[in-house]
């Protein structure tokens, strides 16, 4: 629990307490303004309380997030002898694969292409690489 106690969360709950405060208060002014005669604000006097109501479940969402906190690390290994082993990225690079064998057309020794090969063969080579790192 103390974790939101910080400052950020003790920020991120007044501005859930304003807001929600003063969406239901707009949604009562537009309830008395329909009473009043105005039809167009009977759709705003429901419309006002939902506003409020996503503030409190986004607020309630990021709460259970932060309490869950952030998950153990990974158990190291018992051998002594073991490698450590390196974390994969969440997200992953697509791979690609072609279907169809290239096969060379005719006129495909151009330079051009075997530079452009080569350079593609050497992003393959360096996947963290980005194109401005080419040394070619």
């Amino acid at each position: 629990m103390k974790r939101l106690w910080t400052p950020a969360w003790i920020a991120r709950h007044v501005a859930m307490v304003v807001l929600v405060v003063g969406f239901l208060g707009l949604g009562w002014w537009q309830v008395t303004r329909a009473a009043g005669g105005n039809t167009l604000s009977f759709g705003y006097a429901i419309e006002w309380p939902v506003f409020a109501g996503f503030v409190v479940f986004v607020w309630w969402r990021e709460v259970r997030h932060t309490l869950r906190g952030t998950p153990a690390p990974p158990a190291t290994p018992a051998a002594a002898g073991a490698e450590p082993t390196t974390a994969t990225p969440a997200v992953r690079r697509p791979v690609r694969v072609s279907r169809v064998p290239a096969v060379p057309v005719a006129g495909a020794d151009d330079g051009d292409l075997a530079e452009y090969n080569r350079y593609l063969s050497w992003l393959n080579a360096n996947p963290g690489a980005r194109p401005g790192d080419y040394p070619g």
